[in-house]
């Protein structure tokens, strides 16, 4: 005898299996079809039931996989909890894992994908940002990309919508977010965020075989997908390719799938297989079947078992629950009124059993514990017999009731006994609440709607508030509504369903009609939260806080949606209500940030930190402004404020290295980077800033080590081999850094920062008239570009051409950025020469934020380091006039130089 104890719902199982009744004519099938050879013609590989609700199709995927484990498949069944194709194969996964079967590559790879996935759903907070760099936002790139997005989903459910979408902007836009993962991902990785199924498919079919040869010589696998009617939507396409098209693999030959739904099967997109598929449609039981049923529970008396099949239809749940109990035959009378649920309960003459039924059904899902909160006893031997009703399915380890059961429990309950129909969902409202407040320890308020664990028991509170006391409790759920919009549309639409669902239950109108216009609202997904908080603000009957908190909200949406002149007039609106709304000066800052206004963004920065000091989101914030304005001294000083308050994420370490590295500081600025990259491994952005840093230091193998590292990661970036090639050329390896510059043109021949960069390694290995062609052809793609002016003037002047390097320095000097930077170099040099070195500095920065390499710039900086006592940094500027070779991103990558993904920031 085997020492190992079945589980609570083992039995469960194997009790139902016993008493299983009917549909005998199915499962012969289904039991004949295991035992034909896979080459037989009547072999089927699908099995599809289908019919109405309460007519017994989960009872009946049970027996079948039974049957199936009896011929020594494996075996694993999904119901509606999974979201998505890899969320269902992770399910199954996990099922056969609790059998002793690990898909151990299949569970990495979805560990890969999930991290994958969420870093690149950053894109969705701010897609212009990562997708249109270098473009500026204008509508058409802004469309774009978010047709991208859409295109592979990145936006939940936006396939549906994908659909109305130019496809060659869809194409454009899902190009552009390609190319971006590129810079930041394995191939391989963007694959599995672009297009996941191809890579996960192979791995999980060929593991599920191997872990089912290993249970039977025949391989046998089972899966069963049940209420197909609300998962095929996303299961059907994937399942039929899988047979049809090979796209995903070859699938084992073993393999066997059934679904169960309340619709037929789609037999236009089965039709390259539809000879591999079994329909099984179910209808009510034969009189005889549901006889059959009924004698088997000891119900023979002709008058009950007649007045039992009018009242069931003969649905086999419904037959179930009045068999359920033998009082049902005793006590009945006929009424027509009655219904089959009145007539379990009046056959159940243990009144502390027939309340827990009723009271049970009051949660959405039960535990033990939620089941104690409402029948207020000892609850543990109520709850063990109320798991053996057939009506209580068990689902991802809970108890939920058949909502052909469900619906009229509660509509007894709340029809029978009004006052107690409070007093239970108050006591559960409570509950949860209580329950809510623990799961909330240790975690911001503000991040609160963001930990899954409290926003399902705040969800499953304010569901128990609503039905208790439906006008009462509806501007606090109206109010979460806006937390939810903030986490999320996934959280959005949980907590609209909940709303419907609350009015459907408790036979509320009014929070059926906001319910539905909350689902309605958020059906755009490419809209975010945008319609659902437009429909709380117009309807709502806010308070001033909570209009505040979601315009706060509505105007990140509409940023992330690149609508930056809305967002800009919702942070007004928020900011007319409450001038001191710190998170709407926060998120002003960051659409104006964006807008290019750092100077408007700096300033609601400072005063969002006059009210909310040491917020370290806000302090990184600012520092990003200052490193992009130059102010790199500054901008290390925020950004320590904001990592040492905790803030351990990477793009604030990866800015402040970049700091830190214009500052000369380049130990401290490796260590930073250091740290981003080793919380994001396959930041690009990051590698390249640590290869500048290890080149500046001569370490010029670690540089080409982590070029080499972020090319993998992005071969076709030219930034990267634009990189490499000054690697090579600080080494004075002139021919190789050729080499990789033509390599960085061949991808981009618009690079005018690569013939910049040529033309100063053509020039050191004596090919100067070449080098002079590459500055002018620079030049003519970039007008403007007065770095490349001045590095020719320097060549012309060597040649002899006197008036030629004069007109190019007048020329240099002519550009908006070169007038500006002449202006800010020479205010610099006074503020130096009056000792003033603090501000001397603020200029000089500013002065090569826009003129990189100006030497006018450089050598007063070299002078007031000096005087500061900053040797280091006048060390790196004196080797910067040493070289007079580096030329700086051209405008093409300047953006994507500069620019990191600081979406985290949630509003």
């Amino acid at each position: 005898m085997s020492g190992h104890r079945k589980s609570l719902r083992q039995v469960l199982e194997d009790r139902r299996g016993a008493r299983f009744i009917g549909r005998a004519e199915e499962i012969e099938l289904y039991r004949g079809n295991f035992r034909l050879p896979v080459e037989d013609p009547d072999r089927r590989f699908v099995f599809h039931v289908h019919g109405s609700a309460g007519v017994g199709k989960t009872s009946l995927v049970h027996r079948m996989r039974a049957a199936a484990a009896e011929r020594g498949a494996l075996a694993a069944y999904v119901d509606d909890s999974v979201n998505s194709v890899p969320d269902a194969m992770a399910a199954v996964s996990a099922d056969v894992a609790r059998q002793g079967h690990r898909l151990k590559e299949f569970d990495r790879l979805m560990a890969t994908y999930r991290q994958r996935r969420h870093e690149a759903a950053s894109l969705v907070e701010d897609p212009d940002q990562s997708l249109t760099a270098g473009a500026g936002p204008s509508a058409g790139h802004l469309t774009a990309a978010r047709a991208g997005l859409m295109a592979v989903s990145l936006i939940p459910g936006a396939g549906m919508l994908a659909g109305a979408i130019d496809p060659a902007q869809v194409a454009e836009g899902t190009e552009r977010l390609r190319a971006h993962l590129s810079s930041r991902f394995r191939q391989d990785d963007v694959q599995l965020v672009m297009d996941p199924l191809p890579l996960m498919s192979p791995v999980f079919l060929a593991e599920l075989e191997q872990a089912a040869a290993a249970l039977h010589r025949d391989a046998h696998i089972a899966l069963f997908f049940d209420t197909y009617e609300r998962t095929g939507a996303f299961l059907d396409p994937w399942l039929a390719a899988l047979f049809a098209v090979g796209r995903y693999g070859e699938p084992p030959a073993g393999l066997v799938v059934t679904t169960a739904g309340q619709r037929r099967l789609d037999r236009v997109l089965w039709a390259d297989s539809i000879d591999l598929v079994a329909e099984l449609p179910l209808t009510p039981f034969t009189e005889a079947e549901a006889r059959e049923l009924l004698a088997a529970r000891g119900i023979v008396d002709e008058a009950v078992v007649r007045d039992v099949l009018r009242l069931s239809g003969r649905l086999p749940v419904l037959l179930t629950t009045l068999a359920a109990n033998p009082a049902t035959a005793a006590g009945a009378v006929d009424d027509p009124s009655a219904t089959a649920v009145e007539r379990f309960l009046d056959g159940e003459r243990d009144h502390t059993r027939r309340d827990a039924a009723l009271d049970g059904a009051l949660p959405r899902r039960l535990n033990e514990d939620v089941f104690a909160a409402v029948v207020e006893q000892d609850a543990t031997e109520l709850f063990r017999w109320l798991r053996t009703m057939p009506f209580a399915d068990e689902r991802a380890g809970l108890t939920v009731y058949h909502d052909v059961v469900r619906t009229p429990m509660l509509r007894l309950r709340r029809a029978g006994s009004p006052q107690r129909w409070i007093a239970c969902h108050e006591r559960l409202a409570a509950a949860f609440a209580r329950w809510a407040q623990s799961a909330a320890a240790g975690i911001d308020e503000r991040r609160l709607w963001a930990a899954r664990n409290w926003r399902e028991l705040r969800l499953e509170e304010t569901y128990h508030r609503l039905c208790a006391q439906p006008r009462v409790a509806l501007p606090g759920a109206l109010r979460d509504g806006i937390g939810a919009c903030r986490e999320g549309t996934a959280a959005a639409r949980a907590w609209a369903r909940m709303l419907a669902q609350a009015g459907d239950d408790a036979d509320s109108a009014l929070l059926r009609g906001w319910g539905e216009d909350g689902l309605e609202a958020l059906a755009d997904e490419s809209r975010l939260g945008i319609g659902l908080l437009g429909v709380l603000l117009q309807r709502g009957a806010l308070d001033t806080a909570s209009r505040v908190d979601a315009l706060v909200v509505r105007a990140r949406d509409l940023h992330n949606a690149g609508e930056y002149e809305a967002a800009l007039a919702d942070s007004r609106r928020a900011l007319d209500l409450d001038p001191a709304a710190a998170p709407a000066l926060h998120g002003r800052a960051r659409t104006l940030r964006r807008l290019g206004d750092l100077t408007a963004a700096l300033a609601d920065l400072d005063r969002a930190l006059e009210i909310e000091p040491g917020v370290p989101w806000t302090l990184a914030e600012r520092g990003e402004v200052h490193r992009l304005a130059g102010r790199y001294e500054d901008a290390v000083a925020d950004l320590d404020r904001a990592i040492g308050a905790g803030l351990d994420h990477h793009w604030p370490y990866a800015g402040r290295g970049h700091a830190l590295l214009r500052l000369g500081r380049t130990g401290e600025a490796l260590a930073d980077l250091d740290r981003a990259v080793e919380l994001k491994p396959g930041y690009v952005w990051a590698l390249l800033r640590r290869a500048r840093a290890r080149t500046l230091r001569g370490d010029v193998t670690g540089a080409l080590g982590d070029l080499n590292r972020a090319g993998a990661l992005a071969p076709d970036n030219p930034w990267i081999a634009g990189e490499r090639g000054d690697a090579y050329r600080f080494a004075g390896r002139f021919e190789e850094a050729v080499e990789q510059y033509d390599r960085a043109l061949e991808l981009d021949p618009s690079y005018a920062w690569a013939l910049g960069s040529r033309a100063m390694a053509l020039d050191g290995a004596g090919r100067t008239r070449e080098a002079v062609a590459d500055l002018d052809r620079a030049i003519t793609i970039e007008p403007d570009y007065a770095w490349a002016m001045l590095r020719r003037a320097e060549i012309r002047e060597r040649l002899g051409d006197t008036a030629g390097a004069r007109a190019d320095r007048a020329r240099a000097e002519a550009t908006s950025g070169g007038r500006e930077a002449r202006e800010l170099a020479a205010r610099g040099a006074a503020h130096a020469l009056a000792g003033r070195h603090e501000e001397a500095l603020a200029d000089l920065d500013r002065a090569l934020a826009l003129a990189p390499g100006h030497r006018p710039a450089l050598w007063s900086r070299v002078g007031t380091n000096l005087a500061l006592g900053r040797t280091q940094q006048a060390l790196a500027d004196l080797a910067e006039l040493s070289r007079s070779r580096t030329a700086p991103p051209g405008e093409a990558y300047r953006q994507y130089a500069d620019g990191m993904d600081t979406s985290s920031w949630q509003g």
